[in-house]
């Protein structure tokens, strides 16, 4: 694309920006205060690169943890800054087409499965602090292989999940850029207005909003006080199974996303959390031959209520087709939210987790968080849907579906007799 061309852009970045797009590598994790303006420097990013590109057939890709959010927070940015180059707008598929034939679409990580057998020359994942760790291992990094591709992770903290370890891992790694932009530091914001939203709002929420901390215990997340305590007790480390004692699995099953299944064991008033599992696009026996390759010798299996529901399909419900593979699953009664909640912050104190078998059950559960009303100002009272309510949904049904503590449970399905 001739400069001429590129001083087409309607983009004029500001300092930190101008920056940012001069020091970028191949990978780069980039933790940015609100109001920076990030998506901005994201879509920019990738009309520049879409542009500038010498591959045939150009592909890039902007990832928001939800597709609707990638709608709505990078739909119009794409339009308007796009405009002066491209030569085709889809808005079903949320994509533009450029003059020298790259194309730019927008995808939702609650829908990772989108981006597989796709190859990308670019790509930005947009608060990846609320996406799926696996969207980029599994999906993502494949599709940037055969074209080494780039990428671009953004976002603000929200505690110490997958995005502040990829932070940390940039931060010593030679081949990437790790940024951290504090409202302190780049002045995009006011000092008298950073001082007025410091005096309205919690010292941690500011903390992590605007000064990029991820000390910051996560906002609205319903478990964190109570995991940070766990570790600091102990009760996060390694968790040996008992082969006398059954092992309890609760399950939160997935129709088009993820399943995720806790196994435990119950010992006195302890509950022994040993192992965790989650997959998605996978078929109910994928599951039970997973709960058949353990050594452990089963007790419940707790279902949520819904399994019970047939599918048009097949017109056997997910508890019958369980069933047919050797299980006799348990359905965990029908009750709020809320109460399944509360049952948890019950639970989590007796609990002991074994924190390599479930990291990702600890991540999820860390993550699980309210939903943010921007429109509002406040938390709603129901939980956010993200990549965390699998596994969180599933500790849920643990923590409702459990016998009190002294009842011993028969040792009823033997691993062996899954088939």
């Amino acid at each position: 694309m001739p400069s001429s061309d590129m001083r087409r852009m309607l983009y004029v970045p500001r300092r930190h920006q101008a920056e940012i797009h001069t020091q970028l590598k191949r990978f780069n994790v980039l933790v940015c205060h609100r109001r920076f303006g990030k998506t901005v420097l994201a879509v920019n990013q990738l009309i520049g690169s879409g542009l500038r590109c010498r591959k045939a057939a150009p592909r890039f890709a902007y990832v928001a943890p939800l597709l609707k959010q990638a709608k709505a927070v990078a739909w119009d940015f794409l339009l308007r800054y796009g405009a002066p180059f491209r030569v085709a707008a889809n808005t079903s598929e949320l994509r533009i087409d450029l003059i020298n034939g790259a194309r730019i679409t927008l995808y939702g990580a609650d829908n990772p499965d989108a981006l597989r057998g796709i190859y990308l020359d670019g790509i930005v994942l947009d608060e990846y602090a609320d996406m799926q760790p696996r969207t980029w291992t599994e999906v993502v990094r494949p599709a940037l292989s055969d074209r080494k591709g780039w990428a671009i992770f953004i976002g603000t903290p929200k505690g110490q999940n997958g995005f502040y370890e990829l932070y940390e891992q940039a931060r010593v790694n030679k081949d990437w850029y790790a940024g951290m932009f504090k409202a302190s530091t780049t002045g995009v914001i006011e000092p008298a207005e950073l001082e007025s939203l410091r005096t309205s709002m919690a010292s941690e929420e500011y903390a992590q909003e605007f000064e990029c901390s991820f000390q910051a215990a996560n906002a609205g997340a319903y478990y964190g006080k109570m995991l940070s305590d766990a570790e600091v007790e102990g009760r996060v480390a390694r968790v040996p199974w008992e082969p006398t004692v059954p092992v309890i699995t609760a399950w939160d099953l997935g129709m088009d996303d993820a399943t995720a299944i806790w196994f435990c064991q119950q010992v006195g008033r302890e509950v022994r959390i040993i192992d965790y599992y989650e997959a998605s696009g996978e078929g109910l026996t994928h599951y039970v031959n997973h709960l058949r390759s353990k050594p452990y010798v089963y007790g419940d299996h707790l279902l949520p209520h819904d399994a019970n529901v047939k599918e048009l399909g097949t017109g056997l419900s997910r508890m019958e087709v369980l069933q047919s593979l050797g299980l006799n699953p348990v359905v965990v009664s029908q009750q709020r939210v809320e109460d399944g909640i509360n049952a948890v912050r019950l639970l989590l104190p007796r609990c002991w987790f074994d924190g390599e078998k479930c990291a990702r059950g600890l991540k999820a559960l860390g993550q699980y968080r309210r939903e943010w009303a921007d429109k509002l100002g406040t938390w709603r009272a129901r939980p956010r849907h993200d990549w965390a309510s699998h596994g969180a949904d599933a500790f849920r049904y643990l923590a409702m579906g459990l016998k009190p503590p002294g009842f011993t449970a028969p040792l009823k399905y033997p691993s062996q007799s899954i088939v």
